[in-house]
């Protein structure tokens, strides 16, 4: 329990607790305009600050927070077609516009990769069909490999010998 005298424990929604003398606890409500904002200006949901008096408790908005895009950002901006020349991107930009643009910039990265892969099939199966036409396997390949390592051995066996 609260120990100290004069203790004060805010529960949210305007209910505090205090402990009084003796360790004795008050409950109280207080009233939506008593609360304290903590200097934080209230924004409405259009994002510009209300001068329409005091707000509840639950109305404050948070300000979108903006970054300052790196040189890498400005060019997966341009490449994913947000914007068309370095000059326009803005100096600040939301982090949404930001991941939005890495998520597309990702798209077609994948997108990229895939047909570089399709490519690299076809590639393979023409390189194959040549390789039938000359006769040309890789187990005659792996044949020939061991055979000439089987006589470069017995020839260096032949060698230690003499």
């Amino acid at each position: 329990m609260l120990r100290a005298v004069g203790s004060l424990l805010r529960l949210g929604r305007g209910l505090t607790v205090r402990c009084g003398p003796g360790g004795s606890l008050e409950a109280t409500r207080l009233p939506a305009q008593a609360l304290p904002t903590r200097g934080l200006p209230s924004y409405s949901s259009g994002g510009a600050p209300s001068n329409s008096g005091p707000q509840g408790h639950g109305e404050i908005h948070r300000v979108p927070a903006q970054r300052r895009p790196s040189q890498f950002d400005k060019k997966i901006l341009l490449w994913t077609g947000r914007f068309k020349s370095m000059e326009e991107i803005p100096p600040w930009i939301p982090p949404e516009v930001i991941v939005t643009a890495r998520n597309k910039a990702r798209v077609k990265a994948c997108y990229i990769m895939i047909g570089l892969t399709i490519i690299a099939c076809f590639a393979v199966i023409v390189s194959a069909k040549r390789a039938v036409e000359r006769h040309e396997s890789l187990t005659s390949w792996n044949l020939a490999k061991k055979a000439k390592w089987r006589e470069e051995a017995a020839l260096a066996a032949q060698a230690k010998a003499k």
